[in-house]
């Protein structure tokens, strides 16, 4: 199993989830947060002052589905989180050694 980790716009964020939902991924967890990679933020004026904004908005997905699933889901989140300027995100694919559902006490595959 992997887990996949994107961080991508938040306004991108309803498209990725319903192309996601289209390939039959139901697990999704989101996560709202702040960072900067080659943006390095901006400026913005506000009651007259400049200030400088260095995090900007993001939304983490966090994703774990099995190994044959990676290249698919990779591939939906791309092409529907990609506006074609800086900023658009980043995917980060890692391994999971193993899932227990709690409720039911099922692991592996089947706890996903």
């Amino acid at each position: 199993m992997k887990k996949i980790t994107a961080m991508i716009k938040p306004f991108k964020l309803d498209d990725v989830r319903e192309a996601l939902s289209d390939i039959g991924i139901q697990g999704i967890t989101v996560t709202e947060v702040k960072g900067f990679g080659r943006q390095k933020g901006h400026t913005e004026i506000y009651r007259g002052a400049e200030y400088a904004v260095d995090f900007l908005p993001k939304v983490q997905l966090d994703i774990v589905v099995a190994d044959g699933e990676v290249e698919r889901v990779t591939e939906a989140i791309i092409a529907t989180a990609r506006t074609g300027k800086v900023g658009d995100g980043k995917i980060f694919v890692s391994p999971v050694e193993q899932v227990i559902r709690i409720r039911t006490g099922e692991t592996g595959n089947e706890a996903v």
